[in-house]
């Protein structure tokens, strides 16, 4: 496995720039986004589609700093009322850009429509109850298995392998039993982005999760939650407060080992590749109460030593 950085995680930074520091914390796997819900344009998708001496000279710019482009991020809505459409036109497109650049993973999320004709926004049933909202899911997830079977093998022709759904609430696929549904219904190009900070708040164990998916693991994120019990005893978890108040939330996104400690994460790892998963680790810094660059130079020193045991480093 290998230490890496997704480049949202520093918005601010030019791309040359976000490549220097990865380079400097010793991440070597680069994730990139494409679009969708990124707000980092380190990548313009149009310019380098069907462009082979503009996609040179992109993959270059990795390439002299002893870096690769592990997967590209198209975090976005299919199946949206509203921006569904222009969100799947991404995807493919993102898998197209793949496909020539010889990146054979994709991460994404697994998108949710609304209620029926007419809606404006997703409906996320989460809920066993009542049965209308039983028989609306069950019409997502027709929708939701139509889609991804055609993307599916849009991926497999254009010779991407990986299709990495981050389990993220408000979408179909947001846990294990979500996870393996749609990868038995669409095939084993389905797997998960395991990213334990979402896995944390909903009081999931990200080494069960790592454990029971195995070989459906096909990316991970980096990033940690921090749980404040007094807010939870009166919001609960579904706390829909803003990011922006983090003293007033039940939860809010932490940077790698400044909640979870070094025995959680070496466990971890250690389940990770007990799975046979060897690929990247992407550093996905949100942690509010630190600079861009301060939460990835924390998590980097964090982590490279536990990537290390095992594998002649420290132990």
């Amino acid at each position: 496995m290998e230490l890496g950085l997704y480049t949202d995680s520093v918005p601010g930074h030019t791309l040359e720039a976000a490549l220097d520091l990865a380079a400097r914390v010793g991440a070597t796997g680069i994730e990139i986004a494409t679009g969708g819900q990124s707000s980092a344009p380190h990548l313009r998708i149009d310019e380098l589609l069907g462009d082979p001496a503009r996609q040179a000279s992109f993959v270059d710019a990795f390439t002299r700093r002893g870096l690769r482009i592990a997967a590209l991020n198209c975090s976005a809505w299919p199946l949206h009322p509203t921006a569904g459409d222009e969100h799947v036109a991404l995807i493919r497109s993102t898998i197209r850009l793949a496909g020539e650049l010889g990146v054979r993973k994709i991460v994404t999320m697994s998108g949710n429509p609304g209620d029926g004709a007419g809606s404006t926004t997703v409906n996320f049933v989460w809920y066993p109850w009542p049965s209308d909202a039983i028989a609306l899911l069950e019409r997502q997830w027709d929708a939701g298995i139509e889609l991804w079977r055609e993307l599916g093998a849009y991926a497999l022709a254009s010779g991407v392998e990986q299709v990495a759904f981050e389990l993220h609430p408000l979408h179909l696929v947001y846990n294990v039993p979500t996870l393996l549904r749609m990868r038995e219904a669409v095939g084993p190009i389905i797997g998960a982005n395991i990213d334990p900070s979402h896995l944390f708040w909903q009081q999931m164990d990200p080494l069960a999760v790592v454990r029971v998916l195995g070989r459906a693991v096909h990316h991970v994120h980096l990033k940690d939650t921090e749980v404040l019990p007094g807010q939870v005893a009166i919001a609960g978890v579904l706390d829909q407060r803003p990011f922006d108040d983090p003293a007033n939330r039940a939860w809010v996104f932490r940077t790698v080992g400044s909640v979870h400690g070094r025995e959680f994460w070496s466990e971890f790892v250690a389940e990770l590749r007990a799975a046979g998963y060897d690929d990247v680790l992407a550093i996905e810094n949100e942690d509010a109460g630190l600079t861009p660059e301060e939460g990835v130079e924390q998590a980097a020193a964090f982590m490279m030593p536990l990537l290390q045991v095992g594998r002649g480093g420290p132990d």
